[in-house]
């Protein structure tokens, strides 16, 4: 082969190399980098100098035009995977394959140049996120038939919560609207947000997965008869951001008061204590959320 054919290789390799997505399976903090040197294989020094090459070879991906996603690299699953597939753990062709498991089936987010101190609050964020939905999903799925009708609960929640959903859409007009839906569970309180668009009248833009994971933890709420809170907090030009909240009530959402959005508000969800209102808020009594199907309820 001569000079220039090998030069002609060298660059095809190059471009092909900018073609080749990767994924980063990341130990964001330290307690599971510490678990992890456990491996000789593994054998950077410390958690600072371990994130400080990540982001080198984050930046260095992205200046060939390399896509890189970057997710959390959890060391507990990977030794129940190591076990499970019968790989040797202290190999780095193990971890290898094991990422390359994280990037098609778990969550993940696209390196765009943002510092890892910015980075890794949304990464785990997401992975938070898809906990939740995976949690509520199996907890519905698993309700099985109504003993009395014969009818599928969880189905039948499900359906329930994408109509009190949709109502509340309807109801609360223009502006851009930031919903948070609590349920709290035996472990914890899971939450779903979803923001909704409607600043132009008549049009309304939402995210599909963020609407999907809100309706599964209404959904949930409703299956398992479970206390749960919807807050709205909303804003539009010239007009100072409001918050509104309803409460689930016999698979229907109930509007709180002012002074019950206020009070709740102005207290920690996990401490209790008092909070300073916010001075830029004011705190609305919800609309009412029109249930024109309260048969769609499931009585039994």
């Amino acid at each position: 082969m001569t000079n220039t054919q090998r030069g002609r290789t060298a660059g095809m390799r190059q471009l092909l190399h900018r073609e080749v997505a990767g994924t980063i399976g990341l130990l964001a903090d330290e307690q599971d980098f510490t678990a992890m040197r456990r491996y000789r294989s593994f054998t950077f020094p410390d958690h600072e100098t371990y994130l400080r090459q990540v982001e080198g070879l984050l930046k260095s991906r992205a200046a060939i035009g390399g896509h890189t996603s970057i997710a959390l690299f959890d060391p507990e699953e990977y030794a129940e995977f190591c076990a499970e597939t019968g790989i040797e753990p202290d190999a780095p062709a193990s971890r290898s394959r094991f990422t390359a498991e994280l990037a098609s089936a778990g969550p993940s987010i696209p390196y765009e140049g943002q510092p890892l101190s910015d980075l890794v609050p949304d990464l785990v964020e997401e992975a938070v996120r898809q906990a939740t939905w995976e949690y509520a999903t199996t907890l519905v799925s698993r309700v099985g038939p109504c003993p009395v009708c014969g009818e599928d609960v969880g189905r039948l929640a499900f359906a329930r919560a994408s109509y009190l959903v949709a109502r509340v859409i309807d109801a609360i007009g223009d502006g851009t609207h930031h919903w948070v839906c609590s349920v709290p569970t035996g472990r914890e309180t899971l939450h779903a947000v979803l923001h909704v668009d409607a600043s132009e009248p008549g049009r309304v833009t939402l995210d599909e997965t963020e609407a999907m994971e809100l309706t599964t933890v209404l959904a949930l709420a409703i299956v398992t008869r479970t206390p749960c809170g919807l807050v709205l907090r909303t804003t539009s030009p010239g007009r100072t951001a409001r918050v509104y909240g309803w409460h689930l009530k016999d698979e229907s959402l109930d509007p709180l008061t002012g002074a019950q959005v206020f009070d709740a508000y102005c207290v920690d969800a996990d401490s209790g204590d008092l909070k300073a209102p916010d001075p830029h808020l004011d705190y609305c009594t919800a609309p009412d959320v029109a249930d024109g199907d309260p048969e769609g309820r499931h009585r039994h």
